[in-house]
């Protein structure tokens, strides 16, 4: 093994990065189930919540729990897809830890984390409007934020995630041309 590539395994940033990415995968997956077991917990209890909830709220509409039901459907969805971006960046610093990061396949990635990526933004546009229908059943007792839906720094991430992966295209592109003439 040559220097060059003992440095790059022996990287501590990489190993970081994976620890980190193991977190957030572990962190999404407990999210989903979270959200999968409360849609029907209050569904089931709406009655129970409802009574709480009267004491501070003074109606309480079947909607809102529909409201709430539909936002943690979309937060499951989206912590499904963050566990699928962060699963797809560790098998890709996974490939640059072993000192070969320009290979096909981490153009695909890096394009399928593009367009997750756009998914992203385009959930955000139900849930900031289940966030207001919520607010306007709440009459003022309640107050979620609904700045959701498209951002200007989630569509700077996909524009990168897709000229990156043209980048790694392109240099699996000219490695293997490199190879062939040697």
């Amino acid at each position: 093994m040559t220097s060059t590539m003992q440095s790059i395994t022996r990287d501590p940033l990489l190993a970081i990065a994976k620890g980190l990415l193991w977190f957030l995968m572990a962190s999404m997956a407990i999210g989903i189930a979270a959200c999968l077991v409360a849609i029907p917990l209050l569904l089931f209890f709406q009655n129970d919540i409802s009574a709480e909830m009267a004491k501070d709220m003074p109606l309480v509409m079947p909607q809102f729990f529909w409201a709430v039901s539909g936002i943690l459907v979309f937060a499951a969805i989206l912590c499904g897809i963050l566990f699928r971006i962060f699963q797809l960046l560790k098998r890709i610093v996974g490939t640059v830890g072993d000192g070969d990061p320009f290979v096909p396949e981490n153009a695909t990635r890096l394009t399928q984390m593009a367009w997750l990526s756009l998914v992203v933004q385009l959930i955000g546009l139900p849930l900031s409007t289940l966030g207001a229908l919520i607010n306007k059943i709440g009459d003022g007792h309640t107050h979620l934020d609904t700045m959701g839906g498209i951002s200007g720094n989630g569509l700077l991430l996909m524009l990168i995630l897709f000229i990156l992966a043209r980048v790694f295209r392109k240099g699996a592109e000219m490695r293997a041309e490199l190879e062939g003439t040697v």
